[in-house]
């Protein structure tokens, strides 16, 4: 059941159609069989993201002088939501590569702009963020990756860990640090895949997203020109949490259509199932069930299209993408779980897909700052405004 959507121009109807269109034909025939086959032999999908690509959708809340779409990210984050409802794992790597796109959009220099973005959003190429490290998740300010001045150049040593398109990524956007004044000693840098001294640890065996390769980067010694770093040295923290800003409503847009996905095949299965000579969708308390389903899902639509209508206007965000983050992923787990609940057995088993979306749904709650996180943000801007 695609969801009612009210887009700000016609260009983006248009948008919209174009991507459900995909999803039909390019997305959902082969999805569980791409997520069967990567959990098991590392495979990556990465043609489809080509596809994405070549259909201008890698790119669209950026400039078209730049080479993006120049959409709204209004629009942007509904067709996340769409691509969501169909296949999570790309989904999130459409997040992930938008995200890596802006540091040098938002904090480097014209020259870099003109010189790096117009690959980076070409379609052709996809993006890492490498920003985590094995005992710096939340804690952006303990990363002990390292930058090393080599004469107007860069040398990188360390470890990030948990990063979506690890060994598959053309270019890694990379926090680390430049001097020991913990937060203002950070710097980001853009790091071409093919650099030397770039080495991946094995995937990560996850419980779900299995399309959605996510392992370590290893820097031994990487040699990155000066042109690449991005932004002022030192403001590596600020980039980055002004990122995660944008980065979290791509997470909400996609942990909405996860859930809209589950809510569909739930509210399908409940009209069809019957017991007792009639169907299951007659019963009050599961057709209350439903509607509490359907408000989640709806909700937390409400709480990203206000963040992000919010950002398009060029006003301040931050707060309402946490609230946007904490909503839309909760809502998720909740109506994943939900949705077993109507299938009774047939959704534990892996016939039918939810069992795969409540599996998915779960890390939603984890990364681009978990819900603890999110808590946090929005605690302390709302009481800083009092």
């Amino acid at each position: 059941m695609a969801a009612t959507r009210l887009m700000p121009t016609e260009l983006g109807d248009d948008l919209i159609e174009l991507t459900r269109t995909i999803c039909d034909k390019s997305l959902r025939p082969q999805v569980d069989e791409v997520e069967a086959r990567a959990a098991s032999d590392e495979y990556f999908p990465r043609e489809v993201f080509r596809t994405l690509g070549q259909a201008g959708l890698l790119s669209l809340p950026y400039p078209e002088e730049l080479g993006g779409g120049g959409q709204p990210y209004e629009v942007y984050l509904q067709v996340v939501e769409e691509i969501a409802s169909a296949w999570m794992s790309v989904a999130v790597g459409v997040s992930v590569h938008s995200l890596t796109c802006y540091a040098v959009h938002s904090f480097g220099s014209q020259e870099q702009q003109e010189a790096l973005l117009p690959d980076m959003l070409s379609g052709e190429r996809l993006g890492a963020y490498a920003l985590s490290e094995p005992l710096a998740g939340s804690d952006i300010a303990a990363m002990t990756t390292r930058a090393s001045a080599d004469g107007d150049d860069w040398r990188l040593r360390g470890r990030k860990a948990w990063i979506s398109h690890a060994g598959h990524a053309d270019f890694y956007t990379t926090f680390a640090r430049t001097s020991d004044e913990g937060a203002r000693g950070i710097s980001a840098f853009v790091v071409p895949g093919d650099a030397e001294g770039l080495s991946f640890g094995a995937p990560e065996k996850k419980m779900g997203l299995h399309g959605d390769t996510v392992r370590e980067v290893i820097y031994d010694d990487v040699p990155v020109t000066g042109d690449r770093l991005v932004g002022q040295q030192g403001k590596g923290m600020a980039i980055a949490l002004s990122g995660l800003d944008a980065g979290r409503l791509g997470i909400a847009a996609a942990a909405t259509g996860l859930a809209q996905a589950a809510l569909d095949v739930a509210a399908k299965y409940a009209t069809e199932r019957e017991q007792f000579g009639r169907t299951i969708a007659s019963n009050q308390g599961l057709a209350f069930l439903l509607a509490d389903m359907e408000a989640a899902v709806t909700s937390a639509r409400a709480t990203y299209l206000h963040a992000a209508r919010l950002r398009d206007a060029s006003r301040a965000f931050g707060k309402e993408a946490a609230v946007a983050k904490l909503i839309a992923t909760d809502a998720a787990m909740k109506v994943t779980t939900d949705a077993i609940q109507v299938l009774g057995g047939a959704g534990f088993t892996q016939d039918f897909p939810v069992e795969r979306y409540f599996r998915e749904a779960k890390v939603t709650q984890i990364f681009e700052g978990t819900n603890q996180i999110q808590r946090l943000v929005i605690s302390r801007q709302l009481l800083a405004s009092l």
